[in-house]
């Protein structure tokens, strides 16, 4: 057989086993299609399951899942399933969607209780119940700290509708008597210092600086609360002296 010919028998085998290689792997992709678009799952009871434990339940299925709606139901706990469609046991192809219902819990909430606490608290578990903080009132008192919370309205474990209002009294501490800040500028820090401690006032802060070579250190130059300004002992005092 010339030379040529054996080339040519080879190439023309090579190429017969190529195409019949590729019809092979289309036929059995066209076929696995098949099958899998005939493939019907059987769906699980997703009422009262997280959102987690439902796309859990349904990824083994190859079945995703799409929140329809958001409802209030007082017999379902907040965040779980209420209901889906298609129902539970119904056979679907893999790839579809199952939609779902989700519980915003009941329209009726406990109100939670808020007596000696802050009313920085009290705002955040009101929200977080699902309730508004509504007017807060005050007095003078020496049985709560100032902030604290004295009573509320409504009372604690009364069931209100949810986004109502609850009104609170909170205490400004024990009654103070007002002072008139003296001025202190050009006054000798150490002895004002000593004195303002001693009567109960709060210095909270003394910062030193540089102002003039004629000014002694230890001199007052500046003040907070300004000469003449009310102040109660709990106020924060701020000075500037020289150094």
């Amino acid at each position: 057989m010339p030379v040529t010919k054996s080339i040519n028998l080879l190439f023309y085998i090579l190429l017969t086993l190529i195409l019949s290689l590729i019809l092979f792997f289309a036929a059995a992709n066209l076929a696995s299609g098949v099958i899998l678009r005939g493939e019907l799952v059987s769906l699980p009871d997703l009422a009262g399951k997280t959102l987690e434990e439902a796309r859990s339940a349904l990824g083994v299925k190859k079945i995703s899942l799409s929140i329809q709606e958001y409802r209030t139901d007082s017999r379902t706990e907040k965040g779980r399933i209420i209901d889906q469609e298609p129902s539970k046991g119904s056979r679907i192809k893999p790839r579809r969607a199952v939609k779902v219902i989700v519980s915003e819990g009941s329209e009726q909430v406990v109100v939670p209780k808020g007596e000696g606490r802050s009313l920085e608290w009290a705002t955040g578990v009101l929200k977080a119940a699902g309730l508004r903080r509504g007017g807060v009132s005050q007095i003078h008192t020496s049985q709560y700290a100032a902030g604290r919370i004295i009573a509320q309205d409504p009372p604690p474990g009364l069931e209100v509708g949810r986004t109502s209002a609850v009104h609170f009294l909170v205490s400004q501490g024990d009654w103070e008597d007002p002072y008139i800040m003296p001025d202190l500028i050009e006054k000798k820090a150490a002895p004002v210092l000593r004195r303002l401690k001693e009567l109960g006032f709060k210095v909270t802060d003394v910062s030193y600086a540089f102002y003039d070579a004629q000014i002694e250190p230890g001199i007052i130059l500046k003040q907070f609360p300004v000469h003449g300004q009310r102040i109660l002992k709990r106020n924060e005092i701020t000075l500037e002296v020289s150094k």
